[in-house]
């Protein structure tokens, strides 16, 4: 009995979808370090999602089209849905700066990107060694703390938002930036957790 060829394209998919993540939180955090530029770096980010998008779908049909895939049908499903709901929540981040008019740059969400960007950067790591269990359990756990760390940044960041005698509208506008950040790490841990449930189940 002749073995019928696994489809070995999908690895290089979702190292093209997880370099759209990790330009996509480098332009994001450029973002936020130079509001004035704001208008430039969201078109780019958006540039990133439609292109995260398109490699998304392209892997969606890859599944269809492939006899015999290297990694379970759903799970290459849910790791290419979980990558890409992070590079929509940085472009949905972004926009949110253009609509709030946001010129003012702050360290908070700095240090917040600083995390995402780091996150970013493990995750590509981990989708690259997906076939080596020991180095995914090593990313999965970088993330996880970062993770942490982004939730004491958050917690900081919203008591400093709401010291003193604070401009409504200000809150309003930052407190929903805040939490999209803090979501989109959220995001990243998801990633990580199905990266290492995948590679436990194929090691």
């Amino acid at each position: 009995m002749r073995f019928l060829p696994k489809d070995e394209g999908f690895f290089g998919l979702f190292d093209q979808l997880s370099a759209r993540l990790t330009t996509s939180a480098a332009l994001l955090r450029d973002l936020f370090n130079e509001p004035s530029r704001v208008e430039e770096l969201v078109v780019k980010v958006k540039a990133e999602e439609h292109a995260a998008d398109k490699l998304t779908y392209e892997i969606m049909q890859r599944i269809d089209r492939s006899f015999v895939t290297p990694l379970d049908r759903e799970d290459i499903h849910m790791l290419a849905n979980r990558l890409d709901n992070v590079v929509d929540l940085m472009d949905g981040t972004a926009r949110r700066a253009v609509m709030f008019r946001i010129t003012e740059r702050r360290d908070d969400a700095i240090a917040l990107m600083d995390v995402l960007v780091e996150c970013a950067r493990v995750l590509s790591v981990g989708v690259k060694e997906i076939r080596n269990s020991s180095a995914v359990h090593k990313a999965a756990r970088q993330v996880k703390d970062l993770e942490e760390k982004a939730d004491a940044i958050y917690s900081k960041a919203i008591a400093d938002l709401f010291a003193g005698k604070p401009d409504a509208l200000e809150v309003i506008k930052w407190k929903e930036i805040y939490d999209n950040l803090e979501h989109a790490v959220d995001e990243c841990e998801d990633v990580a957790n199905v990266l290492e449930s995948i590679s436990l189940k194929n090691s």
